[in-house]
Formats: C-alpha cells, sequence, structure tokens
C-alpha cells in the first residue's frame, strides 16, 4: 500500500536556540520527501526564529501570525495541512530518526487507528536522559470506562511532538479553543482518542526537550506560570466535557478522561491560595485513586498518614512542608528503602546521559 501523505506541523514561539535541530529533525527523517510536508506555525516570535525558518524555505512552508497561544497556532496550521495524516512536533523538541516511518507505517496498516504516540526521551540542561517507555505496544479506544481509564494513564505519550492524527479526525474535531494558550494538545489527542483506535508505540521516538522556557512543564515553582496553567487547565476541562456531550458520550465514561483535569487544576490552584483542610484531603485521595488504582493497602495508610498536616494547615502551607520533605535526602532514602513511591507498572523508565 502507498504511503499516506504526511504533513508535518511545527508550532514554535521564540524558539531561536532549537528550532533549527527540530526542522532538521524532520527532513533528516528516511522517509520520501515527495510524501511529506512541513509547516511551522510561527506564533509571534520576537527573536530570530522566522529567520531561522525562512533558511529551510522551500522544503518548509512558513506561517507567521500574531501572538496568540498553541490552540491559535494549531487553529492557524491545521487547515494548511494537506496530509491524510499530520505528524505535531513543538519548536523546542526534535524527533529520533524513523519516527515518521513508524508512524505512517502503522496508520497504512490498521484504518481504524485515528491517534498515534510512542515513547519519550526527556532532555535535561545538563544533558541527562530520561526514558520512558510502555511495557508493550497498546491500543484501545476511550468510549468506553475500561478505555478512558487506559487512556488518562497513558496520555503522557500522546502530547505534542508524540502524537499523529488522521486528518479526518481533525476534521471532525473541528477548531481548538483559543483560551488553550498551552495544553491544546491535550483538546486534541483527548478527542481523538474517544472518536477512533489509539496506539500507543513502545519506541521513544522523541525528544522533549526541557528548558526555562517550557510553558508546560513548571519545574521552578513560579506562581504566575502556575496560576496561568490551573486556569488553562480549568478551560480545557470544560472544553472537553462540553464537547463530549454534545458528541453524546456517556457521561460516566466522559467523567473518567474530564475529572484527572479537574483534579490536576485543583492541586495547582491548592498549592498557591489558603484553600480549606478538607479540599486539600480530598483533591489529594482523589488524585491518588487516579494516579494509583492498584496501590497497596500499605501505599494507601501511608498516605492517609501523610495528609494528616494537611487537616490543621491551608492548604499552601501543607504544600509547602510537602516540597521541604521531599527534597530531604533522609526522607527520600527511607522511603526508597521501605515503602518505595509508586511507579505505574504499564511503564519502562530509565536514566542515561547524552552522547
Amino acid at each position: 500500500m502507498a504511503k499516506s501523505l504526511v504533513s508535518v506541523l511545527i508550532d514554535t514561539y521564540n524558539h531561536e536556540r532549537f528550532i533549527e535541530p527540530a526542522i532538521v529533525s524532520v527532513l533528516e527523517q528516511d522517509f520520501p520527501e515527495s510524501e511529506r510536508e512541513i509547516i511551522v506555525v510561527d506564533d509571534g516570535s520576537t527573536d530570530g526564529t522566522p529567520e531561522i525558518v525562512k533558511k529551510f524555505e522551500p522544503r518548509v512552508r512558513l506561517l507567521r501570525k500574531e501572538n496568540g497561544g498553541q490552540a491559535s497556532a494549531f487553529n492557524a496550521g491545521i487547515p494548511e495541512c494537506k496530509g491524510e495524516i499530520v505528524a505535531f512536533l513543538d519548536g523546542d523538541d526534535w524527533w529520533a530518526h524513523g519516527k515518521l516511518q513508524a508512524v505512517a507505517t502503522a496508520f497504512d496498516s490498521e484504518p481504524a487507528i485515528g491517534l498515534i504516540g510512542h515513547g519519550i526521551t526527556e532532555v535535561f540542561p545538563d544533558g541527562g536522559q530520561h526514558v520512558q517507555l510502555l511495557k508493550e505496544v497498546h491500543r484501545f479506544r476511550a468510549d468506553s470506562e475500561t478505555g478512558a481509564r487506559a487512556f488518562r494513564l497513558r496520555k503522557s505519550f500522546l502530547g505534542t511532538s508524540r502524537m499523529t492524527i488522521r486528518g479526518a479526525v481533525l476534521r471532525q474535531i473541528g477548531r481548538v479553543p483559543e483560551a488553550l494558550t498551552i495544553q491544546a494538545d491535550e483538546y486534541l489527542f483527548t478527542l481523538a482518542a474517544f472518536s477512533a483506535d489509539v496506539l500507543i508505540l513502545r519506541e521513544a521516538l522523541t525528544f522533549y526537550r526541557l528548558h526555562g522556557g517550557n510553558a508546560f512543564q513548571v519545574a521552578d515553582g513560579n506562581a504566575q506560570t502556575l496560576r496561568r496553567k490551573q486556569r488553562v487547565l480549568e478551560s480545557l476541562a470544560k472544553a472537553i466535557a462540553a464537547k463530549l456531550e454534545g458528541q453524546k458520550m456517556k457521561a460516566s465514561v466522559a467523567r473518567i478522561a474530564v475529572e484527572a483535569i479537574e483534579t490536576e487544576a485543583e492541586l495547582i490552584r491548592l498549592s498557591l491560595d489558603a484553600g480549606l483542610p478538607w479540599e486539600t484531603v480530598r483533591a489529594e485521595l482523589r488524585n491518588y485513586r487516579i494516579m494509583h488504582p492498584d496501590a497497596s493497602p500499605a501505599h494507601w495508610l501511608f498516605k492517609w498518614l501523610a495528609l494528616l498536616p494537611s487537616c490543621v494547615m491551608p492548604s499552601r502551607n501543607y504544600y509547602s512542608l510537602r516540597q521541604s520533605f521531599s527534597q530531604n535526602r533522609v526522607y527520600r532514602k527511607a522511603r526508597e528503602k521501605w515503602l518505595p513511591f509508586l511507579q505505574h507498572e504499564h511503564v519502562d523508565r530509565f536514566w542515561t546521559t547524552r552522547l
């Protein structure tokens, strides 16, 4: 079977340090140039990003727009994509060799698949690399309670730079709410997972760069950035809930996906504000149930004990105290010896160094 035409959509904003390696990683794929197009949407960069992209014309098509965030970039770029499948890449990440061939082959082998993700390599500023892989290739659809639970524990393999979606599925989803200045990828891959089969390949085919400008990853605890993420997550939950309701999705199934997003937003709010003790306990227990459905009685007992301080202090103080404990070497060694931190059994993780 002839390969489908693939559109590669790169969204970028002030990535002058990173955009060239991202584009080169696409151009160097073992995939026929005649069967793919590359579109870069520049979301109003104020640095030299557009000039760097122009160096690759005409092999790369540059679309420039005023700054509006990730959703607006997707809304500008997706309608321009001519491919039967659309592979997404952030302008500060890059792909492993063989990425396009792997996903295109998988799509061609099974028409019911509408969304493909895969393993990921996180790259840290010091050159360290953290690889996350599924232990086995997994296929599901999120339109049942079992499928929705599988989805919410595996969605980290479906974000931008990992997700490739059929054009027909994207057209069915339509425009992305532009309030999603970040997290727009989660809107797309969540709705795609409810309308088509999802396949997650084991291979780590994306290098996800962690740096100070990451819009999604908030490593430094900046309150303003966290507040922005909280509000976007709240908007994301409402938008997905409304879309699934409009599609007549069973409420109990939709709730499984939406609950996880709402809980993440609530935990951020509680870390920033003086929330009530019962709010902290409720949100923490809900999140633990979502993230660790197979936790042992011993782990649940430890979770309850760890929450005791939250019963007598505002939520912001509790999270500050917990952060101090998590950075304490004695505490971490004791946990590793007596009650190791829970890891998802379906995920392989290992550290390596950059060559």
